[in-house]
C-alpha cells in the first residue's frame, strides 16, 4: 500500500437510499454489504454505511469564512476539474447544496475551492479542491 487510506464508518437511516447517492449520485464503487451496512469505494478509501437511524441527526454549524459549515463532516479534497464535475453532477442529480460551490480564503493562505451537501441521512459532506496543493496544509 503506498498511501495509507481511511476507513470511515456513518449512520444512515435507510441503505437504499444510501446505496443509491453514495453509489450513483457520488460515483462510489459498491463493496461488501449485509441488510445492516454497506461498503463504498470513495476515491480508494472505505466509507461504510451503518444503518443506525437513531444515530442520525442534524450537524451543529461553525463559521468559517462568512458561512455556516456543519462541524460535523467528511469528505476529499479532489482535482480542480474533478471538483467542478461533481458540483455539476450533484446538480443534474437534484441534489440541494448546504454551501454552494464558491472559492474560500480568496487570495489568502488556504485558498481552495469548497462546497458542502447532505446525504439523504443528513451526513453532511464536503468536497474541495486547491489549484495550488502547497496550500493544503498551509497557515
Amino acid at each position: 500500500m503506498k498511501r495509507p487510506r481511511f476507513h470511515l464508518a456513518f449512520p444512515v437511516d435507510n441503505l437504499e437510499e444510501a446505496r443509491r447517492f453514495y453509489g450513483e449520485v457520488i460515483g462510489c464503487a459498491l463493496g461488501r454489504s449485509s441488510d445492516h451496512w454497506i461498503d463504498f469505494d470513495l476515491h480508494g478509501h472505505q466509507i461504510v454505511a451503518h444503518l443506525a437511524p437513531d444515530e442520525c441527526s442534524p450537524a451543529q454549524t461553525g463559521a468559517v469564512d462568512g458561512k455556516q459549515v456543519p462541524v460535523r463532516h467528511f469528505g476529499l479534497i479532489l482535482g480542480w476539474e474533478d471538483w467542478e464535475a461533481l458540483a455539476e453532477r450533484l446538480r443534474g442529480a437534484g441534489i440541494v447544496f448546504v454551501i454552494e460551490p464558491y472559492v474560500r480564503f480568496a487570495g489568502e493562505a488556504g485558498e481552495q475551492g469548497t462546497y458542502f451537501v447532505r446525504d439523504p441521512a443528513g451526513n453532511a459532506l464536503e468536497f474541495k479542491s486547491f489549484r495550488d496543493e502547497a496550500q493544503i496544509f498551509a497557515s
